[in-house]
Parts: structure tokens; sequence; C-alpha cells
């Protein structure tokens, strides 16, 4: 298998951890604070992959340079999920997941300007399409409700967090030094942990942990090992693989995975409309496998 292709197959899997993040989340989001569950988050996937280094490649910390550009990585990644949380709180997990495919359409404006990594017209005709697909099932594939603009509290938080994931992926290229990408893991972990443990300290203070429901701690587990630190490694493979606006194609995948998460959970099914805008978010991913 080349290089190239396990990138992209590192992405399928990347997606579809990305889609039970927004599944779980949601079940999770109303009984915590979303800065202070994001906290527990950064620290706990910080333990273990920091626990991982130490015990397969130890000397490698020495080799890390530049402390500052995992600050900058984990505060900016530590945004995006706060968002996320914090409008799962008011919207839909399907709906989230569309926006989600308006990352790579902002990727390819970062990296043009950070990396100075151009795209072509035939690729933003892509992004496009499926821009055009985010935003009918955004506005639950209602003509009116999209004529009057009517954004819900949920979307307007997670825009922000759609930018932060945006500038992520061509900032991590620019920063990149060669660490291994476990190191490189473990760095975004530690530095989105200060930021957001100096802002949740006193809710996680005023917590009652006893009164914690147990899909908290469920959705926790999950987040850390496989919307954290699984997604974290596969992000990172993947982008020294693939260019920037390659990698982030790949969210097309994510309203799909998002409503097979819904329906296996038994969260029901959604309605046509929106069906048709999640076709419109695929088409470009299987005309990019082409491409």
């Amino acid at each position: 298998m080349t290089e190239s292709a396990k990138g992209h197959l590192a992405l399928i899997f990347f997606s579809i951890f990305v889609a039970g993040n927004y599944s779980l989340g949601s079940m999770a989001a109303p009984y915590m604070d979303a800065t202070a569950l994001m906290a527990l988050r950064f620290v706990f996937a910080g333990i273990l992959m920091g626990a991982i280094v130490m015990v397969r490649r130890p000397v490698a910390f020495a080799q890390v340079t530049g402390y500052w550009r995992y600050l900058l990585l984990g505060t900016v990644f530590a945004v995006y999920f706060v968002s996320l949380f914090e409008a799962l709180k008011t919207s839909s997990a399907v709906t989230i997941g569309a926006m989600f495919t308006l990352v790579p359409f902002f990727t390819a404006g970062f990296a043009f300007f950070l990396i100075q990594q151009k795209t072509t017209a035939y690729v933003l005709g892509l992004l496009s399409i499926a821009a055009i697909g985010a935003v009918w099932v955004i506005f639950r594939g209602d003509p009116a409700q999209l004529m009057a603009f009517e954004l819900g509290r949920g979307e307007k938080i997670f825009f922000i967090g759609v930018i932060a994931h945006a500038l992520y992926v061509p900032l991590l290229r620019k920063l990149d030094r060669g660490e291994p990408v476990m190191v490189s893991t473990f760095g975004v972990l530690a530095g989105g942990s200060i930021p957001l443990l100096l802002f949740s300290f006193p809710e996680l203070l005023a917590t009652d942990w006893s009164a914690v429901p147990g899909i908290v701690w469920i959705a926790l587990a999950y987040i850390v090992v496989f919307a954290t630190l699984i997604t974290f490694a596969l992000l990172v493979y993947a982008n020294q693989r693939l260019p920037s606006v390659s990698t982030m194609a790949y969210t097309y995948l994510v309203p799909s995975w998002v409503i097979l998460w819904e329906v296996l959970l038994g969260h029901g099914m959604v309605t046509t409309p929106i069906l048709v805008g999640i076709a419109l978010t695929i088409a470009p991913m299987l005309i990019w496998l082409r491409y």
C-alpha cells in the first residue's frame, strides 16, 4: 500500500470516529459545562498519550523544541471542541455534523495564506457543492428558513469551531518540525489542556461528581480514546502524506456517519429533505476519489 493510500485509509476511520463524537456528545452535553468537559478530555488523553510515548519512545521528548507551537495548536483545537459541545446543547448532531463539512472550504483559504498551498478551480467547485449541501442541512431543507436566514444559537456557536478546525490543519503543517505523530499528538493535547484548565477550574471545583450521569462518563471515555487520541493521530498521520484540502475533504463523509450513529443509538431517522443535503455533501467526496 502506498503512503498516499495509507493516508486515505486513515481518514476514513477519522471520519467515522469524528461522527461518533457528535452523537455521543449530544447525549452528554446537557449535563456538564462544555469547557470543563473538554478540560477533562484533553488532560486524560494527554496523560494516556504521554504514557504511551514514555514507553515506546522516551527519547522523543528531548527532541522537541518550540513548545509555543503546541500551546497555539492546542488552543485552536480546544476552541473547536468547546464550541462543538456547547452547540450540541441546542442543535442536532446531524445539523452540526453537516456544518463540519464546511471545514475544507475554509481550510483552502487558510492553506493558501499560511503555507502557499493553492487550490484549483476544480477542487473549489467540489468544495462549493459540499458547502451547498451543508447549508441545505443546516436550514433543515426549508427554503423559507434559508431565505429568512434564521440560524440557531448552536449553529452560530459552532461556526466559530468550524473556523478553528479549518485553521488547525494548515497551521499544523506550517509548524511541523518532523516530530513523531505520537509526540505531536501529546504536544497538542498538553497545549490545549492549559487554557481549558484555566477557564474551567471554578466549574470543575463546583461540580458534584457523584451526581454526574453515566452517559457523561461513557461519552468522555469515547471522546478521550477514539475522538481525541486516535483521531488526532490519524489526522497528523494523514496530514504528513496528503495536501491539507485533501485531508479535510473526508469531512464530507461525517454527516452520513452521524446518521448511521444516530440510527444505531436509537435516535430515529432524518427527513428526506435533509437526506438530499447529505447526498450533496457526499457527491464531491466520490468525485474526489477519482481526482
